[in-house]
């Protein structure tokens, strides 16, 4: 498991409110459009990253992390695992307080460079199932 029950619980009640969703667009089938709404209803500002930049859940979208005009607490990642360390260095680069690699997400390799550049890191886990928890 990457990312213990306290980094977990950490990131969800005292990182941030800001989280830039990336992968976040209007397809409804897919899973990041259902978990940012349940982070919205948890009281998480979304931010949508997408190639297209489309509004989402009332919330304006932009192409990429560098394009967001302020500050993000958390990067939600919703792409593929061979994408994802590039997001994370993103992050990094970014000054985000943490990462989350959603389910199915993983890259060992990101995971170790995000933790050493000093940010919380949860990968292969999914916000929406941990915060109802809390």
């Amino acid at each position: 498991m990457y990312g213990d029950d306290e980094t977990v619980r950490d990131i969800l009640t005292g990182t941030g409110d800001t989280w830039a969703v990336v992968g976040l667009s209007n397809n409804t089938s897919r899973a990041a459009y259902g978990v940012a709404q349940v982070l919205q209803r948890f009281g998480k500002k979304i931010v949508p990253v997408h190639p297209k930049a489309e509004t989402v859940h009332g919330e304006q979208g932009y192409a990429s992390l560098e394009n967001i005009p302020f500050p993000v607490d958390v990067v939600d990642v919703f792409v593929n695992s061979e994408q994802a360390g590039a997001v994370a260095d993103a992050a990094v680069a970014k000054g985000a307080k943490a990462v989350w690699f959603q389910l199915g997400v993983i890259d060992e390799a990101a995971y170790a460079r995000t933790r050493d550049a000093g940010l919380a890191m949860v990968m292969d886990r999914c916000p929406a199932i941990e915060i109802p928890a809390l």
